[in-house]
């Protein structure tokens, strides 16, 4: 892992912050030297990271009145100068695509999709009036392969992944440079938010997926302990650092094994070689 320290001057905002990846990465750039505000959804969340001496401020990317006083905020503390922007903030909502409900998926969309993308253009022209920055989006493996029940957060790591190509070629020759960090499995409070979401939104008994439902259940319920090839969150943070101090950084920043294993494969094999390989692991997801 990197441990060359960056200049104090330059401020990353990090959404997501109460656990996990955003967690990990809003500490370990403090301690690296960068200027760090953090963010969180709650209040009690908020207050804890202000206690372990993180700057924090509030922001809940499924309303745009948060957003907008986030970033008069941000402005405030900030005089419109931040160098990096890591959107990290999302969940995942499990479910068959014939199971997600209008109003779920368009939850889902609301916070990893629709939040995260006003959140980006509200803080876009203060980089181009410093003239340089970084937009670093926390996506995952599932932003360019799909595994089965998992229709609504691959859709909308696709979506992300997709704005995020475009906006690449729209800021070419700019100095802001957008950059996609693709996890595998993560250490982190992901599979209990996901069960959460699975529990509160999906029929579970009145599905033809109930079978598979109770599979999915049992392995949200698990830890990551026993999941192969599981990182730490620092392993993205280490990407974070990489994409903050290059002076080019890569589009792109694969973090795991399957990752690096998935991209290869999605490059070489033709669509229904590929969905061989997807379908075996779902279906090994639901023994």
């Amino acid at each position: 892992m990197s441990t060359q320290t960056a200049p104090a001057i330059r401020t990353v905002f990090i959404t997501g912050c109460s656990t996990g990846i955003g967690y990990c990465v809003a500490h370990g750039l403090k301690n690296r030297g960068f200027t760090v505000i953090a963010s969180a959804r709650k209040p009690g969340d908020v207050e804890r990271l202000r206690e372990e001496g993180l700057d924090c401020i509030e922001l809940d990317l499924d309303r745009p009145e948060s957003i907008a006083r986030a970033i008069e905020e941000l402005a405030g503390r900030t005089d419109r100068k931040i160098y990096g922007l890591f959107n990290n903030a999302g969940f995942g909502q499990p479910g068959a695509v014939e199971d997600l409900r209008r109003e779920v998926l368009r939850a889902q969309f609301e916070t990893n999709v629709f939040g995260t993308i006003e959140l980006t253009r509200r803080i876009l022209p203060w980089m181009r009036a410093a003239g340089e920055g970084r937009i670093i989006q926390n996506s995952s493996v599932l932003g360019f392969v799909s595994l089965a029940y998992r229709g609504a957060y691959n859709a909308s790591k696709y979506a992300l992944e997709g704005l995020y190509d475009t906006l690449r070629l729209e800021l070419s020759g700019t100095n802001i440079y957008p950059v996609l960090i693709e996890p595998g499995p993560i250490s982190s409070r992901f599979r209990a938010n996901a069960l959460a979401a699975y529990q509160r939104n999906i029929d579970i008994e009145n599905s033809v997926h109930r079978e598979a439902y109770r599979a999915t259940a049992k392995r949200l319920a698990g830890t990551t302990a026993g999941v192969p090839f599981t990182l730490p969150p620092e392993a993205v943070l280490d990407k974070v650092i990489k994409a903050l101090q290059s002076g080019k950084p890569r589009p792109r920043y694969y973090v795991t094994f399957p990752t690096h294993l998935l991209g290869t494969l999605k490059r070489l094999l033709s669509t229904q070689s590929l969905d061989r390989i997807l379908l075996h692991i779902s279906r090994n997801e639901q023994k």
